[in-house]
């Protein structure tokens, strides 16, 4: 089970590392994007997308240290259930705005975006939950492999979703 914990720390933390890295490049962007999933007097809106890159970028921190795993994958799940919230509300006020996950996207919001969600909460439960240990050298670097081809295939998402669209 230390490989389970490897791999969805792994890919958690990589997913919100990637996450925060974006939308700090384009940071502006962000935060225009927030009124479409969080109603919020126009003054809060820099202070919140503030707060959202910073405790994106503790999590991969906070993962990567032994003693604060566990507590990294609790704060990547409880941002993960706060966004699933704000973009399920979104798309019930019929919101069609694009998703800024993973910086500029031109992809709306949509119910992948809750599927997406749902796979890295699974993630970041299972990774919390499932024991440490002493793995061998050869089983953690396939596990920290696996979680780093998974946040690769989360961060496309929209990349890959859209180039089946056309295709189809």
């Amino acid at each position: 089970m230390e490989y389970v914990r490897i791999g969805c720390a792994c890919l958690v933390a990589l997913v919100f590392a990637m996450s925060a890295v974006s939308k700090l490049r384009d940071l502006e962007g962000f935060r225009r994007s927030l009124p479409a999933l969080v109603p919020a007097r126009r003054e809060l809106l820099r202070p919140l997308a503030m707060a959202v890159v910073v405790l994106e970028a503790l999590v991969p921190i906070m993962v990567a240290v032994p003693p604060t795993t566990s507590y990294g994958l609790a704060l990547a799940c409880a941002l993960l259930v706060a966004f699933t919230v704000a973009i399920a509300r979104a798309l019930g006020r019929g919101q069609t705005a694009p998703c800024r996950c993973f910086g500029a996207s031109a992809a709306p919001l949509g119910p992948r975006h809750l599927v997406r969600n749902g796979l890295l909460i699974t993630a970041a439960v299972l990774g919390g939950l499932s024991p440490g240990g002493a793995p061998a050298l050869a089983g953690a670097v396939i596990a920290g492999a696996a979680g780093l081809i998974g946040a690769l295939l989360i961060a496309s998402l929209d990349d890959i979703a859209d180039l089946f669209a056309r295709n189809a």
